[in-house]
């Protein structure tokens, strides 16, 4: 079994799995489900992206 050590340094190995994200209109993050389509979390603490969850192309 893999394992990502050291423990609680703040990173991850990998993306999460079925999970995009792409920014609003007024430049905060918002996290879609792949598989439905729906917004599930915006994050609006800071304007940073979420970590380990890919980004959608913009258009």
């Amino acid at each position: 079994m893999a394992t990502n050590p050291p423990t609680g340094d703040g990173h991850r190995n990998g993306a999460v799995k079925s999970r995009s994200q792409t920014k609003t209109s007024s430049g905060h993050y918002v996290k879609r489900d792949t598989k439905t389509g729906r917004f599930m979390d915006v994050k609006t603490s800071d304007k940073k992206p979420f970590k380990g969850v890919r980004k959608e192309k913009s258009k």
